[in-house]
C-alpha cells in the first residue's frame, strides 16, 4: 500500500492461551475467531460505549429470537451466530466484555459497529477525519491485551498452530464502511476507486499474518450490494440516478462490485501463495441480491425498505430507536433499519455461504 499501510497485525503467542479450556465435542472447527464491523458486531460496541447512550440499547433491537437487545444491529441474530450454529457451536460472545478473564473455548468476535480496515491516518492526505476510530488495528490490539490464562504445560512454538489450525478465522465483512463515510460525506464518487486497491491489501494482509501464525482456514467475505440499500436509495437516488432492473442504483453496485473483483484477486493470490491452507471467499453481494431479486421466495415483500424506520419511501429518515415505526414482522423484511439487514436477510446469506453457492469453497464443505 506505498507509505499507506494498515496498522500491523501482530498476534502474539499469548493467542495459544485465548482457547485453553474444554473446546465444543462435535462439528467441523473447535472454534471460530472473528475481526469485522456492525454486521457481525454482537455486542463489543455498546460494551465500548460503557453508559453512553444508544439505540442499540433499546427495544426494538434484538425483539427477534432473543427477545431483548443484545448489541447485534438487527432485530436479531446476524451472520456470526448463523455460521456458530450450522458449525455445532455456542454461540460465540464478544471479546471485550470479558477480554480480562481470557475465558473463550470456542472462540471470540472482536468486531465492532464503524469499524473500517484502514486507519484514520489514511485519509489525512484527503483531508477527511473518519467518524470513529475503530479499525481492524484495533480490534488487534483489543485481542492483544487479553490476559491469557498461563499453563506451563503449553509447548508455545507448537501449540500455537495447532489451536489455529483447529480454528475458523472469520475476516470480515470489513472495508465496506471506508466507502460508507465517503459517500456519505458526499466526497466525490470517483475518488474512492483510488482506496480500493489498499482497502484490499489492509485485509489481504492481515490474512496473511494469521496464516503466518498457523491459521488454516480463513473466510473472506465481500462488500454487499449497497446500490439496493435503502440508505443509499434514500440519500443519492435522484430522479437522474441510473438504476438497475431490480431499482438498485447502478453505479453504487458497479462500485461494490468493483471492490469485490479486487477482493477475490486477493485471495486467489494468497491461495496461490500458501497452499494447503482453506482460503473461502464468501460471496455476500451474490446472496444479498437472491432476495433482491426473487423477494417472495423468501417470504419478504419489498427488499429495498426498511422494517424499523420513518415515513419517507425507503422508511430511513428517522433512523431505528424506541419511538419509529415498525412497519411490520421484520420476518418480512431484508433491511432492517435502512443500513443493516434482518435476522431473515443474514439467515439467507448465511444458507449461501455455508451450503452454497455463494462462497468458494462452500463452508461446509471445508470440513
Amino acid at each position: 500500500m506505498g507509505s499507506f499501510r494498515c496498522l500491523s497485525v501482530l498476534v502474539i503467542s499469548a493467542v495459544v492461551l485465548l482457547f485453553n479450556s474444554p473446546v465444543a465435542q462435535c462439528g467441523c472447527y473447535k472454534r471460530i475467531f472473528s475481526f469485522g464491523d456492525s454486521i457481525i458486531d454482537n455486542g463489543n460496541f455498546v460494551f465500548a460505549i460503557g453508559k453512553g447512550q444508544s439505540a442499540l440499547k433499546e427495544t426494538p433491537f434484538g425483539m427477534t429470537f432473543f427477545h431483548h437487545p443484545t448489541g447485534r444491529v438487527s432485530d436479531g441474530r446476524v451472520l456470526i451466530d448463523f455460521y456458530s450454529q450450522a458449525l455445532q457451536l455456542p454461540l460465540i460472545p464478544p471479546g471485550l466484555p470479558e477480554k480480562n478473564t481470557g475465558q473463550f473455548p470456542t472462540g471470540a468476535n472482536f468486531a465492532v459497529f464503524a469499524s473500517t480496515a484502514l486507519p484514520g491516518s489514511y485519509f489525512k492526505p484527503y483531508n477527511f477525519s473518519l467518524p470513529t476510530g475503530w479499525n481492524l488495528g484495533g480490534q488487534i490490539d483489543w485481542f492483544k491485551q487479553i490476559d491469557y490464562p498461563l499453563h506451563d504445560s503449553f509447548d508455545l512454538s507448537g501449540d500455537k498452530k495447532k489451536i489455529l489450525g483447529e480454528s475458523l478465522i472469520v475476516l470480515g465483512e470489513i472495508g465496506g464502511n471506508e466507502y460508507n463515510f465517503w459517500f456519505g460525506a458526499r466526497r466525490p464518487r470517483e475518488q474512492a476507486y483510488k482506496f480500493i486497491p489498499d482497502v484490499v491489501a489492509c485485509i489481504g494482509g492481515f490474512a496473511q499474518e494469521l496464516i503466518n501464525l498457523g491459521a488454516k482456514t480463513i473466510m473472506v467475505p465481500n462488500n454487499f450490494p449497497i446500490g439496493c440499500v435503502p440508505a443509499y436509495l434514500n440519500g443519492f437516488g435522484g430522479p437522474e440516478e441510473p438504476r438497475d432492473e431490480h431499482q438498485c442504483l447502478r453505479w453504487f453496485n458497479d462500485f461494490s462490485s468493483r471492490h469485490n473483483d479486487a477482493l477475490r484477486g486477493e485471495v486467489n493470490r494468497l491461495k496461490a501463495k500458501n497452499p494447503g491452507v482453506k482460503l473461502i471467499y464468501a460471496d455476500y453481494f451474490g446472496a444479498a441480491m437472491e432476495f433482491v431479486k426473487t423477494p417472495a421466495k423468501f417470504g419478504i415483500g419489498d427488499p429495498l425498505v426498511a422494517c424499523c424506520g420513518g415515513n419517507n419511501k425507503y422508511h430511513t429518515n428517522d433512523g431505528c430507536n424506541r419511538t419509529t415505526k415498525l412497519w411490520g414482522n421484520p420476518a418480512n423484511f431484508a433491511s432492517w433499519d435502512g443500513m443493516h439487514m434482518t435476522e431473515k436477510a443474514y439467515q439467507v446469506i448465511s444458507d449461501g455461504v455455508l451450503k452454497g453457492p455463494f462462497a468458494d469453497p462452500q463452508l461446509l464443505k471445508t470440513c
